[in-house]
């Protein structure tokens, strides 16, 4: 009577006629009265007992059975269509063909560990290959005097980064780079590392306090403010020779430039002004007037050095200039030239008191027309020497007095004067008495042959 072999599920695998041996699975299955079994009987239980091992799959398998793979030495397990690795990950260095959802695969070149999700493989772990060692954030146990603290390290390339805790702590054996740890995220100090990019947060600055809490953290309400009006207590450098520049069109400048240092007021025409605090009062010493460049001074001005004027020196408003000095010195520098004052009048040359520098005088006048002054030299009793020079009112008269009056008039004039002295108006109509040595009273008739001797006066005087 043949046997009908059946599955777990009562499906029908084979059946096998009497005396004869079925290979319709990977194991002998013997018919009644097959002689000879037992060498086949005891080869199946070998096979059960090493999951038929070999580098070539099983033939005819059924769905469950094991079968260990020695060419990557696993247990795999035959789904229906092909075996899968039972447990662990399959290790190679290439991925694996024909995959289930749910394999694992063990990179042994990376040393990583992927899942299959049913189209492709998905890196597990760890997230850093082993070239480039250890890479991302590790969970750690630190020691400290408050005891063991949780916290998150960052690593790159095998170097911790920062550390993230949620209180701060100082660790009890050494951490290169962290001598304390913060509440937060904290860096590694031996890595020079900061925070790059942009906070949203932090590019709100609170400024509510002023007291720093340390010489290198400083509260916000100690920044100067760019968008309001600001005080602070320290020196402000601006270390560029662009230097500073003042006003909503920045009319106002200070540049350098080769050490140079420049003011300016950039707006066309428009005046730049120096004011100060006179008892309260604002007053402008200093003004420059944009639209013609003059310079404007109020109040006393003094000057330590020297004083050079090179255009005209105009008037003021002030009726008398009052200079201390002893000597006002004219025509420094220039070549011989005449020098002096003027004192502007309608004429056409204005009235000038000046040094005539060709002849070497003084002279005055107005209206282009000058006199010689005459100078104490020239009134000294010399004969008459530069008489012709010094006294008179043009280059060819002589000289005109409407009156003279003499302090000292001299003695009684004689026929044989010779003499320096002026006399008076009585000396002179006495001698006018004298005829031949005689006094005449006046006549009102000629003198005749017999009167007097040559040379006398005399006097007609009209009847």
């Amino acid at each position: 009577m043949a046997y009908t072999i059946n599955k777990t599920d009562g499906t029908v695998v084979t059946t096998i006629t009497d005396g004869t041996v079925d290979n319709t699975t990977s194991l002998q299955l013997f018919g009644k009265s097959y002689s000879g079994f037992g060498e086949g009987l005891n080869e199946n239980l070998v096979k059960l007992l090493e999951n038929a091992a070999s580098t070539s799959a099983p033939t005819a398998p059924l769905r469950g059975e094991l079968w260990f793979d020695t060419t990557t030495n696993q247990i795999k397990v035959y789904d229906g269509t092909s075996f899968k690795p039972t447990g662990g990950a399959k290790a190679s260095s290439a991925q694996p063909t024909s995959p289930s959802t749910g394999d694992l695969w063990l990179d042994t070149d990376d040393d990583q560990v992927y899942a299959y999700t049913g189209t492709a493989w998905q890196l597990v772990g760890p997230v850093y290959t082993s070239g480039q060692t250890l890479s991302g954030w590790k969970i750690e146990t630190l020691a400290s005097s408050g005891g063991n603290k949780v916290v998150s390290s960052m690593y790159v390339g095998n170097t911790r980064v920062a550390i993230l805790s949620k209180e701060t702590f100082t660790p009890t054996a050494t951490q290169t780079g962290f001598a304390e740890i913060k509440a937060g995220l904290t860096l590694n100090s031996t890595l020079g590392a900061v925070f790059e990019g942009t906070n949203t947060q932090a590019t709100f600055v609170d400024v509510s306090s002023t007291t720093n809490s340390s010489a290198s953290l400083i509260a916000g309400g100690n920044f100067l403010r760019a968008d309001a009006a600001d005080t602070t207590a320290g020196s402000l450098t601006i270390d560029s020779d662009g230097g500073l520049v003042v006003g909503d069109a920045q009319e106002l400048s200070i540049t350098v430039t080769s050490n140079n240092v420049t003011i300016a007021q950039t707006s066309q025409d428009k005046d730049l002004s120096f004011t100060i605090n006179d008892g309260g009062v604002t007053k402008t010493p200093l003004s420059f007037t944009g639209a013609t460049g003059a310079i404007g001074l109020t109040g006393d001005v003094t000057v330590t050095g020297n004083l050079t004027i090179t255009g005209e020196f105009e008037n003021s408003s002030s009726e008398i200039n009052i200079v201390n000095d002893a000597f006002i010195k004219l025509n420094t520098g220039n070549s011989e030239t005449d020098s002096g004052i003027i004192v502007e009048t309608s004429d056409t040359d204005d009235a000038r008191l000046k040094y005539n520098v060709t002849g070497n005088y003084w002279e005055a006048g107005e209206n282009a027309t000058y006199s010689q002054i005459i100078r104490l030299a020239d009134t000294t009793d010399d004969g008459a020497a530069n008489h012709s020079t010094t006294l008179k009112s043009s280059s060819t008269g002589g000289l005109t007095l409407d009156s003279l009056t003499v302090a000292t008039p001299g003695s009684a004039i004689t026929t044989t004067d010779s003499r320096s002295t002026v006399p008076t108006i009585a000396q002179v109509a006495t001698f006018g008495d004298q005829w031949g040595g005689s006094e005449k009273t006046v006549s009102t008739s000629l003198p005749t042959s017999g009167d007097g001797n040559d040379g006398d006066f005399w006097f007609v005087r009209e009847a």
